[in-house]
């Protein structure tokens, strides 16, 4: 951030945007470490500490799982949580089935201070309770992260839309109780504002047919069409004619399926599947912020 305000003193007319996976682990951290969250993380990292720690344990655990691990690596710190809460919960009946066998109980570990905790946690109703609440939380920025974080296809038309989507499952995670969720979307909005909402990113989701065609509003949305303009004036700052035929005419055309846009192939953009990376794709964006049809 720092680099970005040197940068736009000398070159105001560059695009800037953060590293996505960081950003989105920075949402997933600052979530983390709210109460409810942090405590069920802590008691989940202090099981498999205990269990891995200690040969019998892990040849017990082991045995019950039918040599499946718990702990799952990801990308970030706390995407390997959410993996490790997930596999956890796969394997809740197991692992109960574990601390009340008698294969467990005549261990030496296992009458620990560490031990106990570890067969409390895994006995407590409102342990499993507060995994699944966290997953339902943390599944929809994970699912974000790994698009990011991926190869598979370019993500900046996809970041924004994304994110919208994974804040309406949290919300619905919560009941749509607004007073339940807000401070994970106050979070998650924090993270974002000023990184992952930039004129980039919403010039990116209106051009997307995905998006945009499937969700016509989008259009008429203040938010996205002022991004849009201010991406435009950005791009062709030496050329207000092409700033203007942009948001004008091009626009117009794009949002009306007309020509090029209505054309079989162009109408493939509108699948999530489709890779954006795709020339047909790539030659959409540049033709709305090129302004030149005939390249297409």
């Amino acid at each position: 951030m720092g680099a970005k305000k040197l940068l736009l003193e000398k070159r105001p007319n560059i695009f800037w945007t953060s590293c996505a996976t960081h950003t989105i682990n920075l949402m997933l951290q600052g979530i983390g470490n709210m109460p409810r969250f942090k405590k069920v993380i802590d008691q989940a990292k202090a099981l498999t500490i205990f269990v891995y720690g200690h040969t019998r344990t892990l040849e017990c655990l082991r045995h019950f799982t039918e040599g499946r691990e718990i702990i799952r690596p990801g990308v970030t710190r706390f995407a390997s949580a959410f993996l490790t809460l997930n596999s956890i919960l796969e394997k809740k009946d197991q692992l109960r089935k574990m601390v009340v066998h008698n294969r467990l109980d005549t261990l030496k570990d296992v009458k620990s201070k560490k031990g106990k905790d570890a067969t409390a946690t895994i006995l407590s109703p409102t342990f499993w309770k507060d995994v699944k609440l966290c997953l339902s939380v943390f599944e929809p920025l994970v699912k974000v992260l790994r698009l990011v974080d991926g190869d598979v296809k370019p993500s900046m038309g996809f970041i924004y839309g994304e994110l919208l989507k994974a804040k309406r499952e949290i919300k619905e995670a919560y009941g749509n109780v607004q007073s339940r969720y807000n401070e994970v979307i106050a979070i998650i909005d924090k993270k974002m504002k000023g990184r992952l909402d930039s004129p980039l990113h919403l010039t990116a989701y209106l051009l997307n047919p995905y998006y945009s065609y499937g969700n016509p509003s989008i259009f008429d949305d203040a938010t996205i069409t002022v991004g849009f303009m201010s991406c435009v004036e950005t791009f062709y700052h030496h050329d207000e004619d092409k700033q203007d035929q942009a948001v004008n005419t091009e626009l117009d055309k794009f949002r009306n399926r007309e020509g090029p846009f209505n054309k079989k192939l162009a109408k493939t953009c509108e699948n999530f599947e489709y890779n954006p990376g795709n020339s047909y794709y790539m030659a959409v964006i540049e033709l709305l912020l090129s302004l030149s049809l005939s390249r297409g």
